[in-house]
């Protein structure tokens, strides 16, 4: 009885497991490598010391990357180009307080959550902050 009730046990356990990978899975935008390190305290990354101040960060990713404090320690880090739409049809994203405009269909996503109301959230890299110093990288 006790085999029986470990061999349950543990397959919960096995099944309840997550590799805490986000699903990034779109057609329309490649898997790019991303390590990129923002100091907060230069001038152009100065908006990541507050809440809800995102930032556009050229030349990495599809289209750049957009990085935005969501709280104390926390950020988030999404990829400039329309998740829904063809990589060459789009320009890179605007930002619109807490969203991303899509220069296409002129959908808005939450940079919070990277939710649009479309098929594909925006593709999301992990972020991590340690002082003023924040880590994008995938």
């Amino acid at each position: 009885m006790k085999k029986i009730w470990f061999f349950i046990a543990f397959t919960a356990v096995l099944f309840s497991c997550s590799d805490n990978n986000r699903s990034n899975n779109n057609p329309y935008i490649p898997n790019y490598a991303i390590n990129v390190y923002l100091d907060s305290n230069l001038p152009t990354y100065n908006n990541l010391k507050f809440v809800s101040n995102p930032v556009y960060v050229a030349n990495y990713g599809a289209k750049g990357i957009i990085v935005m404090k969501t709280g104390e320690g926390t950020y988030t880090a999404f990829d400039a180009a329309c998740p829904n739409q063809a990589i060459t049809s789009c320009a890179a994203m605007t930002i619109s307080g807490i969203y991303a405009v899509c220069s296409c269909d002129k959908v808005q996503y939450n940079l919070f959550t990277g939710l649009g109301g479309k098929e594909y959230p925006m593709k999301q890299y992990r972020a991590e902050g340690s002082g003023t110093v924040i880590h994008v990288y995938n």
